[in-house]
């Protein structure tokens, strides 16, 4: 069985026992998360919501906070003298899907 669901503007999908990268949550490593944004459930019997499936959610377990991998950002004018350089870190927690709820 599988659920699509939605979490930090994103759609993903997800089986139990995976391993997600999603948007930072509010939660302590170790904590418990649910997840009732779920858009599909499938398997046996599909399940569509419209917009999410009612009484469906999705536990998760807070592994890590993180963050991503830098990105570096280059501003340039011509002619001008102007050189910016910027980087980023985004970061992310790392979520172990314990159960999916039907």
């Amino acid at each position: 069985m599988y659920a699509i669901i939605e979490t930090g503007g994103k759609q993903l999908k997800v089986e139990e026992g995976s391993k997600i990268y999603v948007e930072k949550l509010d939660a302590e490593v170790g904590a418990d998360v649910k997840i009732e944004k779920v858009l599909f459930i499938g398997g046996d019997s599909a399940k569509v919501g419209a917009p999410y499936v009612k009484g469906a959610s999705v536990d998760c377990k807070v592994e890590k906070q993180g963050l991503g991998k830098k990105i570096r950002v280059f501003k340039y004018k011509a002619k001008a003298n102007e050189r910016k350089t910027m980087g980023h870190r985004q970061p992310y927690t790392c979520l172990i899907v314990k159960a999916i709820n039907a």
